[in-house]
């Protein structure tokens, strides 16, 4: 079988990213589209669970983390460079166009009642995205030390610990309950 070009690999992830950051211009309800996206096509379920984990951990844009992680695993530097492009340009150009628009009607009462109707949906699509990620990360088996972790993460979350706190706290639980676990 013959290995892809590396050019082909970085077009590949420019129009990726370009298609989940068009279809899906929000952070979080990208990740389920990207998961359809890049999951057996350039990178594994588990590499994927680790680059949306490392994502949240660290400061920062998690889409655009996301994208450097994903592109940096199928293409290198340049695959960076090109997941990045892709993942710039559609927020970037549309974000021009909706504040200009924006600007012009911002003290109507329709704009108002539009973002309050919003708001549920986002909630529904950020659960959504949780739950995808919880279920796929979790396929082979829930056991007790899955579901502490779990209990303990959103325990912390409800007490308003940062989530990069809770997600090293929860890795760092995760190396001692699991340490021993074979992946094979």
């Amino acid at each position: 079988m013959n290995q892809p070009s590396k050019f082909s690999v970085w077009n590949k992830l420019l129009w990726m990213f370009l298609k989940v950051n068009i279809l899906s211009p929000s952070g979080p309800a990208s990740v389920g589209l990207l998961y359809k996206e890049a999951v057996g096509k350039i990178m594994t379920e588990a590499r994927f669970v680790e680059a949306v984990g490392f994502s949240n951990v660290l400061p920062g844009s998690e889409a655009l983390k996301l994208a450097m992680f994903v592109g940096f695993a199928a293409g290198g530097v340049p695959g960076v460079f090109a997941a990045l492009m892709g993942a710039i340009l559609p927020p970037t150009v549309l974000m021009f166009i909706v504040a200009t628009i924006l600007q012009s009607y911002q003290d109507e009462t329709w704009l108002k009642s539009l973002v309050l109707g919003m708001s549920p949906a986002v909630t529904a699509l950020i659960v959504m995205v949780a739950w995808e990620l919880f279920r796929t990360s979790t396929r082979r088996k829930v056991d007790r030390r899955t579901l502490l972790i779990a209990a303990l993460s959103a325990s912390a979350l409800l007490l308003k610990i940062s989530s990069p706190l809770v997600l090293l706290g929860a890795g760092i639980l995760g190396v001692i309950l699991f340490g021993r676990r074979s992946y094979q």
